[in-house]
């Protein structure tokens, strides 16, 4: 369990709040703080929110996948829809599932022979040189470091492109996508929306295996309408503004380490005070970030609505990450799970499938597969972001 949650838990259950700060070496200020938040939007403000999908298939009885896999081993080269047919014919009086759930089944079980696909290759995108507060916000997550407790600690930073104002500092047990989604969504309520975020390809701000390398966080802030922008591999310095933040909190809030979480998300706290409105920038003429930076015009009210009127139809994307038209069942990617499409025909038997303002694909009748089309995020030939 997180540390945070433990610290709330014993509180509700009648203990101190100075007895607690003792034990897990943080002051008043820090337990409290977790404490409003807490109270403020419960324990979604301290922990990841589900991603557990609304409905469930239907699992089929034991009975009937153990002949289904039985009559795969007698057919090895046979595909599900041979197997399924095989299987109404032996068992007439038996309900057949379908195509879809006999090949679920049999890949469960090793079965099925993927296809390997052409992986996506990162190349970085168009990178933008605004002068604007919020026109850009950057985010990384700083290396891991052991603590105390011989645990590690992921810091998730975001800072803002033309103030270097620090944002977030949030110490975290691990990169994992759902607690990435939390820290952003309480910077949003927070700042407001940028107009565009800047990193790198890794996890969670992107994904080798997606579509476009787009991953389930980048998803949604292109929900937000918040354009995103990354680095090419290998180039750090694409990002070097928040690099060199990275140093510096490095040398004075690692050296030594907390003692837990909750102790290092202290020190982050005190260095992020100093940091915004003590410490002089070189770069801003000895000026503070807070000095240059002002809250987004943007505000965060959650995903708003959306609507494809340009296009023959608006789809919404299973959990399994498929789109389902017309009793056809097209494979498109998990990373836009929940999240709706536009489909509209441009050629015979071929159609082009839609995300915001952004064309990603098509599929025609007889593959029931998205193919990608030109990478609407790629990069472009234009003048190289300063640093």
């Amino acid at each position: 369990m997180d540390e945070k949650l433990k610290f709330i838990a014993r509180l509700l259950d009648g203990e101190s709040m100075a007895s607690l700060c003792r034990e897990f070496s943080i002051s008043r200020k820090t337990g409290y703080k977790i404490w409003s938040r807490y109270q403020a939007s419960g324990l979604e403000a301290l922990s990841d929110r589900s991603r557990r999908p609304y409905k469930q298939a239907n699992r089929l009885p034991f009975q009937i996948e153990k002949l289904l896999v039985q009559l795969k081993h007698e057919k090895p080269s046979w595909g599900a829809p041979k197997i399924r047919e095989l299987f109404v014919r032996k068992h007439p009086d038996v309900n057949p599932p379908a195509k879809s759930t006999v090949h679920a089944v049999l890949e469960r079980h090793g079965l099925v022979t993927k296809k390997k696909r052409r992986r996506y290759r990162a190349e970085g995108t168009a990178l933008s040189n605004t002068q604007k507060p919020n026109g850009l916000w950057c985010a990384d997550y700083k290396g891991e470091f052991m603590m105390g407790n011989k645990s590690y600690c992921y810091p998730l930073t975001i800072t803002d492109f033309s103030s270097r104002y620090l944002l977030t500092c949030e110490a975290l047990e691990t990169t994992k996508e759902q607690y990435a989604f939390t820290v952003f969504e309480n910077t949003f309520k927070e700042f407001g929306l940028p107009h565009a975020i800047r990193t790198d390809n890794g996890v969670p701000f992107a994904s080798a295996h997606a579509l476009f390398g787009l991953s389930k966080l980048s998803v949604w802030w292109l929900r937000l309408g918040i354009d995103i922008e990354r680095i090419k591999p290998g180039h750090p310095e694409q990002n070097g503004r928040h690099e060199r933040m990275h140093l510096t909190l490095k040398k004075e809030t690692t050296k030594p380490a907390g003692a837990n979480l909750l102790q290092q998300q202290e020190r982050f706290d005190g260095f992020k005070q100093e940091f915004n409105f003590e410490r002089p920038h070189q770069a801003l003429n000895m000026q503070t970030p807070s000095s240059r930076y002002a809250m987004s015009l943007r505000q965060y009210n959650g995903l708003p609505e959306v609507e494809y009127p340009l296009h023959e139809r608006t789809l919404t994307v299973t959990e399994c990450g498929r789109i389902c038209m017309d009793r056809r069942k097209i494979n498109f990617s998990r990373v836009f799970a929940g999240q709706k499409v536009g489909v509209t025909q441009v050629d015979d038997k071929i159609w082009m499938v839609s995300f915001m303002g952004y064309d990603l694909g098509y599929f025609d009748e007889e593959t029931n597969r998205v193919e990608p089309g030109e990478n609407p995020f790629g990069a472009k030939v234009l003048p190289m972001s300063p640093v």
